[in-house]
């Protein structure tokens, strides 16, 4: 049977689905507003990096382009602050790579595009849904753009905020030193937010990506308001402080003499995100199925990196079903469900845990980051962990979850009494 789909949307989620789906030779066409030179040429999206269960799928799909030795990182270094700081590191049981999106979408839409793939590039309205949808059998919707972005309602029992949890500021930065042991540094400051620093792939070569979580109404809030183009070196002298003050183990590395967004203000991007999981389709008035798909789907504060890992595994999934299946309805929403949601929800109630416990810090969180510190087994479990969200929710999930796994690495007898870190 003929299958035509449509993918509207080129971010990760669409273009690893338009690849899976060319490579099983179904007919696909994405609709987007760019072409590639005008995604390279826009300012900075994010700065996401990809596990090695991602990788794992852009090597069966011909799209691996960036070498993990040249440019991957191989495990995080911890700094969790407070009166008694702790700092540890845990390892991967492969590496994890971080390339620019505008390099990364740009590449593979050329590739989908040089396979023979079809591309529509234009802006989507609102009077374009009936031609769209009827001239497919599946519409996929992988961006919030555009009207057919806005038609999945939020789930609420999924979905506990409706405001941001953190304000963000994330840049590309020069003048940080590289560790000899590549790593996510991961930071967090009791009061201020976390930090995470990121070797990270971009147009002049690996640099520094760090992305600033700053509580809400805490001290560093103002970063995510703080304009480059008005006063470069005010910008400059203030991140710098903020590292200075919350987060040591970057901040030791900087020089501050070259520290800089690396190519000014295109580098940076500053706003929130509310955390929010969505439904998985809508009926179109002509009776075709409209999918949700990655950040549509479900969208996750960035604190713990799982947005674009999930929107990876989630289009993966869709594009085997769309390939074993003929028929696409309401069984088909069902069995795509019950194959992707365990590792797409978990990925969410995971972030989301976390955004409360490292912002209130519960005697059980403090137990668990003593744990981590004192155990070597359970750090490179829970890192390695970032590949799998489903695992560290069965680990989070409950606090007789919480004290299970900490029971396994860790006697019971050498741990201190419950007691904030910090």
């Amino acid at each position: 049977m003929e299958k035509r789909i449509g993918i509207i949307g080129a971010g990760t989620a669409g273009l690893q689905l338009g690849l899976y789906l060319q490579r099983h030779d179904v007919d696909v066409t994405i609709i987007t507003d760019r072409g590639p030179d005008e995604i390279r040429s826009t300012g900075l999206t994010n700065t996401v990096a990809h596990h090695a269960v991602t990788l794992d799928r852009e090597r069966e799909l011909g799209i691996d382009h960036w070498s993990t030795d040249d440019y991957g990182y191989f495990g995080h270094e911890y700094h969790m602050g407070g009166d008694d700081p702790l700092r540890f590191r845990g390892g991967y049981h492969a590496p994890s790579r971080a390339v620019d999106y505008r390099i990364y979408h740009a590449q593979l839409l050329e590739d989908y595009l040089e396979r023979g793939g079809r591309v529509e590039q234009r802006q989507v309205r609102h009077d374009d849904i009936a031609e769209i949808s009827s001239r497919f059998d599946l519409v996929v919707v992988s961006t919030g753009k555009g009207p057919f972005g806005q038609m999945f309602g939020r789930v609420a029992a999924e979905s506990p905020y409706d405001t941001p949890q953190r304000a963000l500021c994330v840049g590309v930065f020069s003048g940080i030193d590289q560790q000899d042991n590549r790593s996510v540094v991961w930071s967090a400051a009791p009061g201020a937010g976390e930090l995470i620093e990121i070797p990270f792939l971009s147009f002049d070569g690996l640099q520094t990506a760090l992305v600033f979580e700053n509580h809400i109404g805490g001290e560093l809030e103002s970063l995510s308001r703080l304009s480059y183009d008005d006063d470069p070196k005010a910008f400059r002298s203030q991140v710098l402080d903020a590292l200075r003050a919350h987060h040591p183990a970057t901040a030791e590395r900087v020089d501050s003499r070259s520290f800089d967004l690396a190519r000014g203000s295109i580098d940076l991007l500053q706003g929130a995100v509310t955390p929010a999981v969505r439904r998985s389709s809508v009926l179109l008035d002509d009776g075709t199925l409209a999918l949700s798909l990655g950040d549509v789907k479900s969208t996750v504060d960035p604190v713990l990196g799982q947005g674009g890992n999930m929107a990876s595994h989630a289009a993966w999934v869709l594009g085997a079903e769309i390939v074993e299946q003929d028929i696409f309805d309401h069984r088909f929403v069902e069995q795509l469900e019950r194959k992707r949601d365990d590792r797409v929800l978990a990925a969410s109630r995971w972030t989301n845990f976390m955004l409360e416990a490292l912002r209130t810090r519960p005697d059980e969180f403090g137990q668990v980051l003593q744990a981590l510190h004192d155990s070597p087994s359970m750090a490179d479990e829970f890192t390695d962990g970032f590949n799998f969200p489903e695992r560290q929710w069965d680990r989070f999930a409950t606090p007789e979850r919480i004290a299970a796994w900490v029971g396994r690495h860790v006697d019971s007898a050498s741990l201190p009494e419950p007691a904030l870190v910090g």
